[in-house]
C-alpha cells in the first residue's frame, strides 16, 4: 500500500513536471526589471538579413532602428520560406554572441538577457520589461504565417554600443517551436553611426543596469530537479 502510494506520488510529480510550462506573471530577472533605453543615436539602424543556405529555404531580415525620440527601437521585420507548419509556431530572439564564420548557429549562445531573467517560465507579455531582452517572439508574438511581416516599438534594447540591451554586435536566430535553430545571422550597422549624438533631452544612449550580457542561464532546470528530489525523499522517509 505504502509503495503504491510513493509510486503515485512520484509518477505525479514527474508528469507535473513534464508539462509545457506557461507565463507567469511577476517573474523578473536577477537584477530586476529591464530599464527602458533612453538616448539612442539619431538614424541609426542595424540590420540583420538571413543567408542562403543550403539547408533552409528561410530567408528575409530583421531590422532595428533608433526610434525617433531616442526611446527604444523600432523593428521591422520580413521572414519568408518556413518549414512545415508543424514545425511551429516559429520563434526568434536576438542571441548574446554573434555567428561564427561557418555559420553555426548552436555558437551564438543564449538569448540576450542582460538581467539574468533565464528562458523559464516563458516571457509574460504583458508585462515585458520582466522578459528577457532578446525575446523578441515573447514579448511580440511567435511567428505563425509565412510570409511573416511585423513592425513593433521594443522599449528595452539600445543601438548605442556599450550597455547590456546595446543588439549591434550580436545575431537573430530563428527556431522551430521545440527550440531547435533553423537559421541565423549577425546584425551589422546599414544607417548611422552609434556613437552619433542622442536626440536634445533623452540622455546619453546609456542605461541604469548591466553593461555586459551573463553566462546562459541554466539555474532553473538545475533547481527543478533538486526540487523534485527531495519531494519524492521526504514522501518516501514519511510513508516507509
Amino acid at each position: 500500500m505504502r509503495t503504491s502510494i510513493l509510486a503515485a506520488a512520484v509518477t505525479g510529480l514527474t508528469f507535473a513536471s513534464a508539462q509545457a510550462p506557461v507565463p507567469v506573471p511577476g517573474v523578473t530577472g536577477a537584477l530586476g526589471d529591464a530599464a527602458i533605453v533612453q538616448g539612442n543615436p539619431l538614424g541609426v539602424t542595424y540590420t540583420a538579413t538571413l543567408p542562403d543556405r543550403s539547408d533552409t529555404g528561410i530567408r528575409g531580415y530583421v531590422a532595428g532602428t533608433s526610434n525617433a525620440n531616442g526611446t527604444g527601437v523600432n523593428f521591422n521585420i520580413y521572414l519568408t520560406g518556413f518549414p512545415s507548419p508543424s514545425l511551429g509556431p516559429f520563434l526568434y530572439h536576438i542571441h548574446d554572441q554573434p555567428v561564427p564564420s561557418n555559420g553555426n548557429c548552436t555558437a551564438t549562445l543564449a538569448h540576450l538577457d542582460p538581467y539574468i531573467r533565464g528562458e523559464k517560465p516563458p516571457c509574460y507579455p504583458a508585462q515585458p520589461a520582466s522578459c528577457q531582452s532578446g525575446d523578441l517572439a515573447g514579448k511580440h508574438g511567435n511567428i505563425t504565417t509565412s510570409p511573416f511581416q511585423i513592425s513593433f516599438l521594443d522599449l528595452y534594447l539600445s543601438t548605442a554600443a556599450g550597455p547590456g540591451s546595446f543588439f549591434g554586435n550580436r545575431s537573430i536566430v530563428i527556431h522551430t517551436s521545440n527550440t531547435t535553430r533553423l537559421t541565423c545571422a549577425n546584425f551589422t550597422l546599414t544607417s548611422g553611426n552609434s556613437s552619433s549624438v542622442a536626440p536634445s533631452g533623452t540622455g546619453t544612449g546609456t542605461v541604469t543596469g548591466p553593461t555586459a550580457s551573463p553566462s546562459p542561464f541554466t539555474g532553473s532546470a538545475v533547481a527543478n530537479v533538486i526540487s523534485l528530489g527531495a519531494v519524492a525523499a521526504a514522501l518516501a522517509a514519511f510513508i516507509l
